[in-house]
């Protein structure tokens, strides 16, 4: 009996760490690919952190919608610390290896954000319904006690959901040798598919994931969207329809700008293993990358209060 154990202890292999890339087939160019790179990690970080700042310190941001707005800030700069240290490390320093557990850490983040950020938007376009079809009782639906609870809620949310998954790829047996990972960064179907074992149970709860949170969260975003156009279209005067979408531009871009990159990033690990490597690593940056780069933007732009407030922050650090 005691030999056999020992067999099996043998057979099992977990890495010590993973191997990251960069740009597949780009290495030669990645001290210039992390100049664009640098420039986008700093605008996202400086952008949000900016709109909490503008927020917070504002009292007539004092508002349900740009509390929602902070909590997506949040999300996007913990979405983007989650991949900043290994991502610049390779393109800087070539430094491509990864601790196992570590890459398990940075993974559970990375989706934990993501999920957050899916949440998040999800809560905002209940904001943009409520404020539209029943305004009269909109401070009144959205007390600031309703919103401390919403915040909870998604960050349990996201934190129940992904909690099993370091658990289920620690168990795995993986392939003896050099693990290469596709990305600079850990993704939990990245790593799950290194596994030298069956990943059945993997595959299926990562689509229960992925169908529960963001599945199920763009669903109800269309859903609320569909009864605000309702409601729109019942207004009389074509300027208050006007008035009532043009609130709602900003959240519709943010939306866009995070669920296209989502869909692309899922479609093509499921049924695009014939692309190029290449086209992996690009598709997941852009889903990593750009929209916490282009929500403050877009906030910033649509939004004169957030536009303003942010002006006023950055001419008080100038003096």
């Amino acid at each position: 009996m005691v030999p056999a154990q020992s067999s099996l202890n043998i057979s099992f292999f977990q890495p010590p760490a993973f191997l990251m890339v960069g740009i597949p087939g780009l290495e030669a160019l990645h001290c210039w690919i992390s100049i664009p790179f640098s420039s986008m990690y700093t605008v996202a970080l400086t952008g949000n952190c900016l709109i909490v700042l503008a927020v917070s310190r504002t009292p007539g941001l004092h508002q349900p919608m740009y509390y929602f707005l902070s909590m997506l800030a949040l999300s996007d700069v913990g979405l983007t610390l989650s991949t900043l240290p290994t991502t610049l490390s390779v393109l800087w320093f070539d430094y491509s290896f990864i601790g196992f557990n570590a890459c398990l850490v940075q993974m559970f983040f990375l989706h934990f954000f993501s999920v957050v950020e899916s949440s998040v938007l999800l809560a905002m376009a209940f904001d943009r319904f409520v404020a539209i079809s029943n305004p009269l009782r909109y401070a009144a639906v959205l007390t600031d006690n309703v919103i401390v609870r919403i915040g909870m809620a998604i960050i349990t949310r996201a934190s129940l959901s992904l909690f099993p998954l370091p658990f289920l790829l620690k168990r795995l047996n993986y392939c003896p040798g050099k693990v290469i990972l596709s990305h600079s960064f850990c993704f939990h179907a990245d790593v799950m598919k290194r596994a030298c074992a069956d990943i059945t149970v993997n595959i299926l709860y990562g689509l229960y994931v992925v169908l529960s949170t963001v599945g199920l969260d763009s669903l109800l975003i269309v859903l609320s969207y569909t009864l605000i156009l309702h409601t729109v279209m019942r207004l009389a005067s074509p300027k208050e329809r006007a008035h009532a979408l043009n609130t709602c531009v900003s959240h519709i871009l943010a939306v866009l700008v995070f669920y296209i990159p989502v869909i692309g990033v899922s479609m093509i690990h499921r049924f695009g293993r014939h692309l190029p490597r290449l086209v992996h690593a690009l598709v997941a940056y852009v889903y990593l990358v750009v929209p916490p780069v282009l929500n403050p933007i877009i906030y910033s732009i649509k939004s004169k209060p957030i536009r303003e407030a942010m002006l006023r922050i950055l001419r008080r650090r100038g003096q």
